[in-house]
């Protein structure tokens, strides 16, 4: 009974990991608004809840590791959040920023799916990695978070007025379909993500 109380019990540290799940929330409404009106503050609003998730995913982590509460529950949330923030969030935001064609659809899809299998991944072998530490010393593959990284491109894209048909690198038709090439850069992020090679200090 006591196992089930600490696995389903929330700690001060799990609502900050509410608050990353609510700004990527937040990320894919204005996306969808931008979709909608073109707004460019609708835009550069969703951009702007990728950093902010950030700080909650790092605040989360932090918090947790000084009250000494780490759980399985905050493990998950922690990874469930980040599905949204850094994986629905900034393919929201590529779609808004105009990669609408076909093959866009496909690599943004891709990314997403990179992006759970690496949180997957990383969910079932932290336990062996960390070899009873409090934390793993690294990740295989690049942390889903780095996409906010893709999400700084289109924000100064937009902030250059570089979006829709005028997005950077412009657009190609390959076969029944239109590629962006932008979007090749959510590609390279997905598959850096799911890399087993790729090992990466954890900070």
């Amino acid at each position: 009974m006591k196992h089930f109380s600490m696995i389903r019990g929330f700690h001060l540290a799990d609502f900050f990991t509410l608050a990353n799940a609510a700004c990527g929330a937040l990320m894919v409404f204005f996306a969808a608004a931008t979709v909608g009106t073109h707004s460019l503050l609708h835009f550069l609003t969703a951009a702007a809840m990728a950093p902010a998730a950030l700080f909650f995913d790092v605040l989360d982590g932090r918090i947790a590791r000084w009250r000494h509460q780490s759980s399985p529950l905050g493990r998950e949330l922690d990874s469930l959040a980040d599905v949204i923030s850094f994986g629905i969030g900034p393919a929201a935001l590529a779609f808004a920023a105009g990669m609408q064609g076909g093959w866009d659809i496909v690599a943004l899809i891709y990314f997403v799916c990179c992006g759970v299998s690496r949180l997957a991944r990383y969910n079932v072998t932290a336990e062996s990695l960390s070899s009873g530490a409090a934390k793993v010393p690294y990740f295989e593959g690049t942390p889903i978070p780095t996409s906010v990284l893709l999400v700084a491109v289109l924000a100064v894209a937009g902030w250059q007025d570089r979006l829709g048909d005028d997005i950077w690198l412009g657009a190609v038709q390959l076969g029944p379909w239109v590629l962006h090439p932008l979007v090749l850069l959510f590609v390279l992020s997905g598959s850096l993500m799911i890399s087993k090679t790729l090992r990466i200090p954890k900070l």
